[in-house]
């Protein structure tokens, strides 16, 4: 062979074995995911639940994959945005508050009925399974979703004014966490007042609210047992959340990366929500006992007098998100009262 021939095959080969170990090094170039969500990073949704899901997918990935969290008190940490920050790629993951902003997953919002459901482990698996069932329509669209879940059975915590009945809410400017919320307060005589959780303490200290329909582990992580005295366990409402990732990010992702993703996600978040939340709850209903705060019992007998009495409020809400566009809102209504009763039974 020619010399100059031999000489450019030679460069040839040399160059092609450069992109060749440019490519496999890119291959291997560290993965950086952004994860938001609105708490404190002492609440258990941050140390119980993202943190070591974000950690977990380092190790199965070996390394590959590097999440970085940002809580409640930094810039991505702002619940009314998060979703928009997801669907932007701001960030590639957030774990939110379905009710935030309003209107955005209404088919979802069904879960958060008066008086359908009493604990997180049931809320999330029928959350799941409505979702897994196509009855949520196409709230998801372009979002990869990871988990869905809701919260233990809220209460109405007050200042002043304790709520032995439901009569005693009238009048009272209450903070609400979500729509199907806010309509029960508004028909049993109350002031819905929407606003982050993070305002709730001043308004609360100022009297410019009379009390706040949270669960117990919401109450510990804002401190708000400083400021509050009764509380009425009604068990009358749940909330739901999402824990999404951008479908096109993680399109984009290494196939052992996306598996990795879908085997620390779905079923095997979902049943752990339940064990969770009774967790977190604890030690907000610790320190007001310690405070010496009144915890008002609610009977089943009492709470289904309380069901029946939201009945024509509880139609309304389906006709008003029927009319907003959830096909059959009334139908997912009954397959949620049916899932309640089927995973209620198969846990007791």
């Amino acid at each position: 062979m020619p010399r100059g021939i031999l000489a450019r095959a030679l460069l040839a080969g040399v160059a092609t074995a450069g992109l060749l170990a440019a490519s496999a090094a890119a291959a291997q170039q560290t993965i950086e995911l952004k994860l938001s969500h609105y708490l404190p990073p002492s609440h258990g949704i941050h140390t119980d639940f993202l943190e070591p899901w974000a950690r977990a997918l380092e190790e199965r990935t070996d390394g590959r994959v590097k999440v970085t969290i940002y809580p409640g008190n930094t810039a991505f940490g702002d619940i009314t945005r998060q979703l928009d920050q997801v669907r932007a790629g701001v960030v590639d993951i957030a774990h939110g508050l379905s009710g935030l902003p309003r209107g955005r997953f209404p088919a979802t919002s069904v879960i958060e009925m008066p008086f359908l459901v009493e604990d997180a482990g049931t809320a999330s698996q029928v959350l799941w399974q409505l979702y897994r069932e196509g009855r949520l329509g196409d709230e998801y669209d372009g979002l990869k979703v990871l988990a869905l879940h809701a919260h233990n059975a809220g209460l109405i915590h007050t200042t002043d004014t304790p709520v032995r009945e439901l009569e005693d809410l009238e009048g009272l400017r209450l903070r609400t966490p979500s729509p199907a919320v806010s309509e029960m307060l508004e028909y049993l005589g109350a002031s819905p007042v929407g606003m982050p959780p993070s305002q709730v303490y001043e308004n609360l200290q100022k009297g410019t609210l009379d009390g706040t329909l949270f669960t117990w582990d919401a109450v510990g992580a804002f401190r708000l047992n400083e400021v509050l005295q009764y509380h009425t366990d009604a068990r009358a409402y749940t909330v739901s959340f999402y824990f999404v990732m951008s479908q096109r990010r993680f399109d984009s992702l290494p196939e052992s990366v996306q598996n990795a993703i879908d085997e620390l996600s779905g079923e095997t978040l979902e049943t752990r929500f339940g064990t969770w939340w009774d967790k977190w709850d604890r030690a907000g209903r610790e320190d007001a006992v310690a405070r010496g705060h009144e915890i008002i019992p609610v009977s089943d007998a009492e709470r289904a007098r309380w069901r029946e009495q939201l009945q024509p409020m509880i139609r309304d809400r389906l006709e008003t998100l029927q009319d907003n566009g959830v096909d059959n809102a009334p139908a997912i209504y009954e397959r949620a009262r049916e899932l309640v009763r089927e995973y209620s039974d198969s846990s007791s």
